[in-house]
């Protein structure tokens, strides 16, 4: 990497129960940096939500229309994007509250990020091993840095380069996704995420509070019904990133 990076850790503010998890990964993550405030889509006016998200931008389609939460979740980054190109720093850490770092293996899964971001542009630190057709681009220890053809979705942590979320932040203004599916379109953006597993991150929300984007109980038809358009969306997804980069 050309230069040093920043930390931030987004955090929900009335998620109390998550305050000292933000606290600590902002202390424990080895980047100087902020607790970002999280936009809480539950609180946004029908008219900013409106202004922000809409319509169907480009294909495949997403199938189903976003929680409050879930446009919360986009603008967060998008305003975390925004705040990176007024910074000195050429690449940012992007944690959400509800991540749990080892202590052991997650500096060397930053390390392996910070020497590749600016070449790849969008890593990340997964959660779960990525099934699929993959490239393997660099390895250190246990750490295997892949891009894989459909990429992994998720933001509980990543490494973004300046020019990444300048590109991101172009396209996604309106939005019409949730923002890990948008990250996922490579085809739409130009930026193929990488991601390393093992990654020394964890998703712990089950341990503070849960997750902060619900939604309302769903009919058993009702749950049926979005499970065949899932399955339809993922497998144009696949298809999508074939197309795009067939030797991924």
């Amino acid at each position: 990497m050309t230069g040093p990076m920043r930390a931030y850790v987004l955090h929900l503010l009335r998620a109390h129960a998550r305050r000292e998890n933000a606290r600590s990964l902002l202390r424990s993550c080895g980047v100087a940096g902020e607790i970002w405030p999280a936009v809480d889509g539950a609180a946004m006016a029908s008219a900013e939500l409106e202004a922000s998200y809409g319509g169907k931008l480009f294909r495949p389609y997403y199938p189903f229309a976003l929680r409050t939460g879930e446009i919360g979740c986009f603008l967060s980054h998008r305003q975390i994007w925004a705040d990176m190109q007024d910074r000195a720093e050429d690449a940012a850490l992007i944690i959400e509250d509800d991540a749990g770092l080892d202590p052991d293996l997650f500096p060397t899964a930053l390390r392996l990020a910070g020497a590749h971001v600016e070449e790849l542009g969008y890593i990340q630190l997964q959660t779960r091993d990525l099934p699929g057709p993959a490239r393997l681009i660099d390895k250190t220890g246990p750490c295997t840095l892949i891009l894989p053809r459909v990429a992994g979705l998720r933001t509980t942590a990543q490494v973004v380069s300046k020019r990444a979320a300048a590109r991101l932040l172009e396209l996604s203004d309106p939005f019409d996704r949730p923002v890990d599916t948008f990250v996922q379109s490579h085809w739409r953006t130009g930026i193929q995420p990488a991601a390393i597993t093992p990654s020394g991150v964890r998703e712990i929300a089950g341990e503070l509070d849960g997750s902060t984007i619900q939604g309302a109980r769903k009919s058993p038809w009702e749950k049926l019904r979005r499970e065949v358009l899932r399955a339809r969306y993922r497998a144009a997804v696949r298809r999508a990133s074939a197309k795009a980069r067939p030797d991924g």
